[in-house]
């Protein structure tokens, strides 16, 4: 199907040559002529399949042809709304459509003073609009379109509240859309709330919950040895652009400023930065200046940019929806893309119930080291000889081997020790499947006998 058959309006038609639209994909064949037909909508696909033209091109269309005057679409972050924005105002930029970016951390002034001028698309953050609403500062804004832009964000930032209030002081007389990559239980209440008989639309497979694209593997590792495998795989991986996620902000800075200090080229992102700031650096993120971002799973939602082609968790995800969005930032409109997660021998468990609930195909890989010991495992073997206690039988031990030179004993017990700890240093990082495979037993036992406790409570 070509992107003439839609019959759009002549100027966005224009816009779409220039953009280099050619063909639609999957989402947008699908939905763009049900939201032309004016009927709400629910559509379900991977970010980076073109789900902003799939509603906006319609939506456009509607204001270029006069059938609507005015245009709501509610995104997540900052970063989103600005994405979204940009995009549908050069798609629409021939038929003189005005689009208009409401968010918080700036002033009220100009935001208000634009809308009762009469922009036609607002592309706005939940907070900043609920305020504006409720203190009935753009009560003459009433959009006939609304759409939701990756609502299930929305959620796992808490807005979901924030978004029903909205809803009280938008005309019922709309058509309302609604777009996510998954769909929890919590969305699905929301579609049926703010919803009047939508069309549901999806292009994800049900027993998909991460992109098949995406290449996903882990590596199980001591916890000495984190950053030694995050520098070797950032030397050895093909990459263009990477994130790097960490749990906390203080993470973020302290290993940004280690690759830095090795040369590489890093900037983190967090959400202890401020608004200008943030922008600075998803700025230069997105023109290449800077081709590893070191980011909190707070601050990458909504980050939308091309290229990624790796996605690193150095530390794991505290929830599986949290790893679906991670590794979500790259293998974006039908690219390849590579997911790599970092696990010590106690978060094993975590990534297998991980694994199991997004369905992730996940693969066991090892990571080739230095030649010889690096200063972290000197140090780890050292404390781990003088953490051995010295045994009664060892004095006898000694009379038999009197003859042999002290010093080739000495280093055949270290050789020993090296031989026992060989996952923890040396020449590999990471755990082979053997001891893997270990691991994966005692986990299912484990599991078996959970399973086997439960339905003996259920029983009683």
């Amino acid at each position: 199907m070509k992107f003439n058959e839609f019959n759009f309006h002549n100027d966005i038609t224009k816009g779409l040559k220039i953009a280099g639209f050619k063909e639609p994909s999957p989402i947008q064949e699908i939905a763009i002529p049900i939201i032309t037909d004016g009927k709400d909508m629910v559509g379900q696909a991977h970010t980076g399949t073109g789900k902003t033209a799939a509603f906006g091109l319609p939506l456009l269309n509607k204001i270029a042809n006069g059938e609507i005057e005015r245009a709501l679409v509610i995104t997540p972050t900052r970063e989103l709304a600005t994405q979204v924005s940009d995009e549908l105002y050069y798609l629409g930029r021939f038929a003189g459509i005005r689009t208009l970016t409401v968010y918080g951390g700036v002033g009220y002034g100009r935001q208000i003073a634009l809308i009762h001028k009469g922009v036609q698309i607002v592309v706005a953050t939940p907070g900043r609009l609920k305020d504006l609403y409720k203190k009935g500062k753009i009560d003459v804004f009433n959009p006939e379109i609304v759409v939701l832009d990756e609502a299930d964000e929305m959620l796992d930032m808490g807005f979901l509240e924030e978004i029903k209030e909205i809803f009280e002081y938008i005309p019922q007389n709309r058509q309302t859309l609604l777009f996510s990559a998954t769909m929890p239980t919590p969305i699905k209440e929301l579609a049926s709330h703010i919803l009047y008989q939508p069309e549901f639309v999806s292009v994800v497979d049900e027993s998909e919950t991460t992109n098949n694209v995406i290449n996903q593997r882990y590596f199980v590792i001591e916890e000495h040895q984190r950053d030694e495998a995050m520098v070797k795989l950032l030397e050895n991986e093909d990459i263009d652009k990477t994130i790097i996620f960490c749990r906390m902000k203080r993470e973020v800075d302290r290993l940004t400023d280690y690759l830095n200090a090795l040369g590489f080229n890093a900037s983190g992102l967090h959400g202890d930065l401020e608004q200008i700031d943030r922008e600075s650096i998803i700025k230069a993120y997105r023109r290449g200046e800077s081709k590893i971002m070191v980011a909190t799973d707070v601050a990458s939602r909504g980050l939308d940019v091309k290229n990624v082609t790796h996605v690193f968790n150095y530390h794991i995800p505290f929830d599986p929806q949290s790893y679906v969005h991670r590794i979500g930032r790259t293998g974006r409109a039908g690219n390849k893309g590579e997911a790599i997660t970092l696990v010590t021998t106690n978060e094993f468990k975590e990534l297998m119930r991980i694994k199991k609930e997004v369905g992730a195909n996940m693969y066991l890989d090892t990571i080739s080291s230095t030649n010889g010991l690096d200063e972290q495992s000197k140090e780890y073997i050292a404390n781990a000889i003088n953490d051995i206690s010295i045994d009664e039988n060892a004095s006898d031990m000694i009379n038999y081997l009197e003859d042999m030179d002290k010093d080739i004993l000495i280093q055949k017990l270290i050789s020993s020790i090296l031989v026992n700890n060989k996952n923890s240093i040396g020449g590999q990082i990471g755990f082979d499947q053997d001891s893997v495979d270990s691991m994966l037993d005692t986990y299912n036992d484990t599991q078996k006998v959970s399973r086997s406790k439960n339905r003996y409570k259920k029983r009683k």
